[in-house]
């Protein structure tokens, strides 16, 4: 996966890259192609395992089926109040849409622990007409203007 980041010359290191990801600064933007071939951007939740990022939505929502005609997505998060301290990462990826119960639960507890649910309060189902993204980054650009 190419990381790069984009300010005079700086560089952001991966492990600060995905740091920043984790830290969760905000919805991430979700931008899929949609069936008239102009973007289609939503805000939705997120959480990330192994350099993976995981969101929840109802299935047959616009962008599941956009994913499903095309999976490739890009993902925009960032963070800032000014020019000054802006900050953020666009990362194109590769969508599946999981929808077996047994993968949406393993899933599902991954999540619970990324929210400091402990074991024994793990979930032990789904919640029924759901279904996760998985978004598989190919590439990552980043910026902080913070860095100057």
């Amino acid at each position: 996966m190419r990381q790069t980041l984009r300010k005079k010359g700086n560089t952001v290191s991966a492990p600060e890259i995905w740091a920043y990801i984790d830290s969760k600064p905000g919805w991430i933007s979700l931008s899929s192609a949609g069936h008239d071939g102009y973007p289609h951007t939503v805000p939705i939740g997120y959480f990330t395992s192994n350099r993976i990022i995981y969101m929840g939505c109802l299935d047959r929502s616009q962008k599941v089926r956009n994913i499903e005609r095309n999976p490739k997505i890009s993902l925009m998060l960032e963070s800032g109040d000014t020019m000054n301290d802006i900050k953020g990462v666009l990362i194109k990826a590769y969508a599946e849409v999981i929808r077996s119960d047994e993968d949406r639960l393993a899933i599902s507890r991954l999540a619970a622990l990324d929210r400091g649910t402990t074991d024994r309060n793990l979930p032990t189902d789904v919640k029924p007409g759901s279904v996760y993204i998985k978004a598989t980054p190919a590439s990552v650009v980043s910026w902080d203007y913070s860095r100057g």
